[in-house]
């Protein structure tokens, strides 16, 4: 796979991601199901000019979902499954950071 920017696809921002990145200077993303530890590395150093030091990953299965549906008086149950997915935690070099909250104006 040829790096490129759309191997990051976006940051995840939650109570665990934000307490690692406090306490640790972990940062937390959801990546491509096909890019590989070294591509990842590559592309967060490009893109937010930091140096990161190790890079860990994590495939997720996507889950098995019902729903319902009416449609003229009439329920209709089908199932599917959510999208599998992967998530990198970044560990990044002392003294650099990556601000994902403040955004450009």
């Amino acid at each position: 796979m040829a790096i490129k920017s759309s191997i990051i696809i976006k940051p995840i921002l939650s109570e665990k991601s934000t307490a690692l990145t406090d306490d640790l200077g972990k940062y937390v993303f959801q990546v491509e199901k096909s890019a590989n530890k070294l591509e990842i590395k590559k592309a967060i150093e490009d893109r937010f000019n930091v140096k990161v030091e190790k890079v860990a990953t994590l495939n997720f299965k996507g889950k098995r979902k019902s729903t319902s549906v009416r449609s003229n008086g009439r329920v209709l149950r089908t199932s599917g499954f959510r999208a599998s997915w992967k998530k990198a935690i970044v560990t990044l070099s002392d003294g650099f950071t990556i601000d994902l909250v403040g955004g450009e104006v």
